[in-house]
């Protein structure tokens, strides 16, 4: 029978090893979208050919990307968004168990050579991807004994890069009890080896030890960087057990994620449907302080008692501040007054990031737009003479803000002559 043709890849020769140099985070990340889209556009007609790309590009990744500066994270960042959404069709294609062998082989090397990492989504799940019980415990067995050793070794350091994918076969093989006595003789706990253990524990119907496993690595002053996984864990083990409020308190309210403060907030509201959305958002305010950076999660909520409470706190940012007087002026214009009244409290105060004159001139101007249509302009322009008294001359933006008042007042002695 003739041997089908290989499929031609058009992301290899972008992947050829060092073919990006030190500044080539942003190509490379392009790159690795564009291998995931023809990846990805395969699945649906032919999943193992697919699941062969996956693998194809895993290979390349380091040899690749060995120049590129990674300093600021992005790239890698990037690598396990891809492996991540690639992934499941690795684990889900219907190859026969002697392709998959050749898979796993291939994947172990591409491991042993990488040289920062890349490749940890692929260890953490080598046991999915095994699928085949006679896999899993081939992997576990290559290298049980080597880890056994090294982490025995209290005195000396040893790293072995295929730690992880052995811990994840166990965990996959159904093999708890070799699992947890390989991790007994470690002496340090992080969880990117505990959560194998966690899961082992889950597994067998033992909950609580999972969660007082789990919870063990959140005690003690220092927040571990992945605290966020490991209170999620903790979480989902008591929405199991239908302690949902327990759950909330305990970790919900401390692992809200986001890039943003309204982005922290819309994840928990997501994550707690049943819950009250502005409850949720006091909530967090309470656990996690700093007010005055909650103005813009209040505003976009549409909360915005809560929002002037937050703009009134010294963290709210005058230039947030102007631009929601801004977009305010009209729909509340007596919200808008108030903000930005606010946005000049604390740019005379010395707030904001590198602030100018200019954002008293719009602050003001802004807050003498929403007081007119509310018919307090007069009142405006006392409240800010009110907050120049007493101020320091030298002080820029106090100055500014009495040329602006004098400027109005100059201007009102016209329109009345």
């Amino acid at each position: 029978m003739a041997r089908k043709p290989s499929h031609v890849w058009s992301f290899r020769p972008g992947m050829r090893a060092g073919v990006l140099g030190w500044r080539g985070s942003t190509k490379a990340a392009e790159r690795l979208k564009s291998a995931g889209a023809e990846i990805i556009a395969l699945r649906r007609t032919d999943p193992v050919t697919a699941a062969e790309g996956v693998v194809v590009l895993a290979e390349r990744i380091w040899p690749a990307f060995e120049h590129i500066d990674t300093s600021s994270g992005a790239l890698g960042s990037a690598v396990r968004l891809t492996l991540d959404k690639l992934l499941p069709i690795l684990i889900d294609a219907p190859a026969d168990e002697k392709t998959r062998a050749k898979w796993l082989d291939r994947l172990r090397t591409a491991i042993l050579e990488d040289g920062v990492d890349y490749l940890a989504p692929i260890s953490d799940r080598f046991g999915e991807i095994a699928v085949f019980p006679a896999l899993k415990n081939a992997h576990t067995d290559l290298d049980l004994d080597l880890i056994h050793r090294a982490w025995s070794d209290h005195e000396h350091y040893s790293h072995v890069p295929t730690a992880t994918l052995t811990l994840s076969c166990l965990l996959e093989a159904g093999r708890f009890d070799d699992l947890l006595a390989l991790l007994a003789v470690k002496k340090t706990r992080l969880w990117f080896d505990e959560k194998f253990a966690a899961e082992a524990l889950l597994r067998q119907g033992r909950e609580d030890d999972a969660l007082a496993r789990a919870e063990a690595l959140l005690e003690g002053n220092q927040r571990p960087w992945d605290y966020g996984d490991i209170a999620r864990f903790c979480e989902s083990i008591l929405e199991k057990q239908g302690r949902t409020e327990e759950a909330y308190r305990r970790f919900g309210l401390s692992s809200a994620a986001g890039n943003t403060w309204l982005a922290m907030w819309r994840d928990l509201v997501r994550r707690y449907r049943d819950r009250d959305p502005r409850e949720v958002l006091l909530d967090l305010i309470a656990r996690h302080g700093r007010r005055g950076k909650w103005f813009a999660a209040a505003k976009t909520a549409g909360y915005l008692d809560i929002a002037l409470d937050c703009a009134a706190d010294s963290e709210a940012a005058p230039a947030t501040l102007i631009r929601a007087a801004r977009d305010f002026s009209a729909k509340d214009p007596a919200f808008a007054v108030r903000v930005a009244l606010y946005a000049i409290e604390h740019l005379l105060a010395g707030g904001g990031y590198e602030p100018s004159p200019l954002d008293i001139d719009e602050a003001v101007s802004q807050l003498m737009a929403a007081s007119s249509r509310v018919g307090q302009g007069q009142w405006a322009i006392e409240e800010m003479r009110r907050m120049s008294e007493g101020q320091a001359s030298e002080n820029l933006m106090v100055r500014r803000l009495r040329d602006k008042l004098a400027a109005y007042e100059e201007e009102a002695s016209r329109a009345c002559g």
